[in-house]
């Protein structure tokens, strides 16, 4: 069996979400599993949380991390159209004015909301994208990171960072591996050549390697959250 068709192997990529709505703190949220313990809430990208091929990580997670799993609304209700995003068609697309109806600014105290929920109901919490309110931390091609955000992570991160990334350089990739390496926490930084930007998230079968590359990230994050967060 090839390493692609292994890492493939079991992943529901057609597959349909098997999780719930509701809120959590004032956002909508996407739910998957049921684990009273243990929480997982993943931050998501332009794609939002509705983008099926979020979710259904998401219920992976649940099952194999042994987790709760959260995806909250962090655009305020809006969902932009998949297809612009996902052919690269940016003139499409206002996406200076959404990134300014969803600044960091605007969406900080959100994010920070829904964790602090989490914390007060769950032994161990762990995220997609701010420590001391989670336990863990695992990040796939960040957006908007900026050096401060790296200079206070506090718990375990992972880091999974695409060859091809305008928004994670080479620069802010190296700052991230010499400064967690000085600030002494525990990090994973896994390389992914030949994909690019939201190739995690897309998983798009028409672009060489990115099924791959999700499912091989998809494997990573579950390693990762269950060693952090299945710890007494």
């Amino acid at each position: 069996m090839s390493v692609s068709a292994c890492c493939l192997k079991g992943f529901e990529w057609e597959g349909t979400p098997s999780g719930r709505t509701a809120k959590l703190a004032k956002n909508d949220v996407y739910i998957a599993g049921d684990n009273p313990d243990v929480a997982i809430i993943i931050i998501h990208d332009l794609l939002g949380w509705t983008f099926p091929n979020l979710r259904l990580p998401a219920d992976h997670y649940a099952r194999e991390a042994n987790a709760t799993v959260y995806i909250p609304d962090f655009f305020g209700g809006e969902v932009l159209p998949l297809e612009p995003i996902l052919k690269g068609e940016w003139e499409k697309l206002d996406i200076r004015g959404f990134v300014g109806r969803n600044d960091r600014e605007i969406r900080d105290p959100e994010i920070f909301d829904c964790a602090r929920v989490l914390r007060e109901n769950y032994k161990k919490v762990g995220v997609g994208h701010q420590p001391p309110l989670v336990d863990c931390i695992m990040v796939g091609h960040p957006s908007l990171l900026i050096e401060w955000d790296i200079d206070e992570i506090a718990v375990p991160v992972q880091i999974l960072a695409p060859e091809h990334d305008p928004m994670y350089t080479t620069e802010l990739k190296r700052y991230t591996f010499n400064t967690l390496s000085r600030l002494g926490v525990p990090f994973d930084h896994q390389h992914y050549p030949g994909v690019e930007h939201g190739c995690l998230a897309r998983g798009d079968s028409n672009k060489a390697g990115e099924r791959e590359a999700m499912a091989r990230g998809k494997n990573a994050a579950v390693s990762w959250f269950t060693q952090w967060l299945h710890q007494s």
